[in-house]
């Protein structure tokens, strides 16, 4: 993408991050020349890849295997009645085009494997994991750690969410292993038996979306260390902070 000093129109559209003093024309520069992994397409994924593709990421590689089910409408944003039976990064494509047509959005309609994300991880400035299951986020995490991209996690599901950013830059942050080791007996929660509120996603979601354009611009504290877990029955925040395991198999070589 071009210099936004000379294109009126992206001046325009993006003033009012430009007016902010913490990101500015060099912030929203970065954020426009900036590439972001979404994976999953779903409750979190719609969200975060909304507001992405609104800011002015200019690409956006968006990934998800499933179907848009009837079910999922109640909360994923991205999809509406006519997708339902479509593939979700297909139709997520077409909503993310209509919220900004200078996003490029690439998408990727299967399910990714080790090799895969390795590969994707390696060409992007920053991953989010929107997903729902233990085994890919500890993949996603394995590929971050691997090419030392940022990853910013977050988790939804009946009315708890929490977020949480794995910076893997800085030499002594710690991953997504040291916070939730693999393999230990961790009760899994899953959207299609316990339900969720629909607008807890989009707290989350929308929240990711803030930490990666943090990183991408450079401006702030992002949630290195911290996981902000949140109550919405209640709507009480808590933070927890946490640090690199010394003896992760992951991060520690």
């Amino acid at each position: 993408m071009g210099s936004l000093a000379v294109d009126d129109d992206q001046l325009l559209r993006y003033s009012r991050h430009i007016l902010l003093p913490e990101l500015g024309i060099e912030g929203q520069e970065a954020i426009s020349n900036g590439r972001v992994l979404v994976v999953g397409a779903g409750g979190l994924g719609s969200p975060a890849s909304m507001y992405l593709a609104a800011a002015g990421v200019g690409e956006i590689i968006l990934c998800d295997g499933d179907e848009v089910d009837l079910t999922n409408l109640q909360r994923q944003i991205l999809h509406s009645l006519e997708t339902v039976g479509h593939n979700k990064a297909l139709s997520g494509k077409g909503t993310l085009a209509r919220v900004n047509p200078l996003c490029k959005v690439t998408t990727i309609e299967r399910r990714l494997d080790d090799a895969a994300l390795l590969e994707l991880a390696g060409q992007v400035d920053v991953v989010l994991d929107c997903t729902d299951n233990f085994g890919t986020r500890h993949a996603i995490n394995r590929a971050c750690v691997a090419q030392r991209k940022p990853l910013v996690s977050g988790a939804a599901v009946r009315f708890d969410g929490q977020v949480t950013v794995f910076d893997m830059r800085q030499a002594e942050a710690p991953c997504y292993h040291c916070l939730f080791p693999e393999g230990e007996d961790v009760c899994e929660m899953r959207c299609a038996v316990t339900g969720i509120f629909a607008p807890l996603t989009g707290i989350v979601g929308s929240m990711q979306a803030a930490e990666a354009l943090k990183v991408l611009a450079g401006c702030g504290e992002p949630l290195v260390g911290r996981l902000l877990i949140l109550d919405g029955l209640t709507m009480r925040w808590r933070e927890m902070r946490y640090g690199r395991d010394p003896q992760c198999a992951v991060c520690t070589h």
